[in-house]
């Protein structure tokens, strides 16, 4: 019954306006409604949103909340949820579109093919929110915040973007503010291993996911990183 339910969500999501996937590896290339391929390079905030609005890329969106929730606060911006796992997508896709929210759209795809998606600069923020740690240290160039996605993170985000990494992983912030302090073109903002001991570094950072509230209910802390890349 789970399978077929799965199945059915990937039909549906061929039908969803707010959805673009990609389905191979090496010969890349993005399907939307219908299964019609675009070319949405340099392209998302004319063609998909119909406006000229800055846009936030969330990666490892899982089921969308964060994208929904910030979509709700800023109708003046555009924000695009990115992750692999379609039944996730589905669940965020369907929501925004019961939400009347026309300023999400999701990316179903590898974030490691983030760059081949998006226009040098077309992207104005990013958030990751409690993306997989990777813990074994001979699979950390898979970590989003690893040295080859900040290399490509850099052809997509305008100049001194600001990036959020938000999670419940020590090793993971540590290995990220140990990355950040070699990297010559990146200025740490906030750096934060308790967010909710005190006042909130970010104000939306009161924004919880499914995975964030059982963290928190295992008592695990939440740590916040922010910094400008490409300054």
């Amino acid at each position: 019954m789970a399978r077929r339910n799965k199945l059915q969500k990937f039909s549906e999501i061929l039908s969803f306006p707010n959805v673009l996937e990609n389905y191979e590896y090496n010969d890349i290339k993005l399907v939307g409604k219908d299964g019609v391929e675009v070319n949405m390079r340099g392209l998302w905030a004319a063609q998909q949103f119909k406006n000229n609005h800055p846009i936030t890329l969330e990666l490892a969106c899982g089921r969308g909340e964060y994208t929904l929730g910030l979509a709700h606060r800023y109708p003046e911006r555009n924000f695009i949820g990115m992750d692999i796992k379609g039944a996730r997508i589905w669940r965020g896709a369907k929501d925004a579109l019961d939400q009347n929210l026309h300023n999400i759209a999701y990316l179903r795809s590898r974030i490691e093919q983030v760059e081949h998606f998006f226009e040098e600069g077309e992207i104005d923020e990013i958030w990751i929110t409690f993306p997989d740690p990777f813990l074994r240290e001979a699979k950390s160039n898979r970590r989003l915040t690893s040295p080859p996605f900040l290399a490509r993170y850099r052809k997509i985000l305008k100049k001194g973007g600001i990036i959020h990494l938000k999670t419940d992983n020590t090793l993971l912030y540590e290995y990220t503010l140990e990355v950040l302090a070699d990297e010559k073109d990146v200025q740490i903002l906030t750096q934060n291993n308790d967010i909710y001991d005190g006042v909130l570094p970010h104000p939306d950072l009161d924004i919880k996911t499914y995975y964030e509230k059982m963290h928190l209910k295992n008592n695990l802390t939440i740590k916040y990183v922010a910094f400008r890349l490409g300054i």
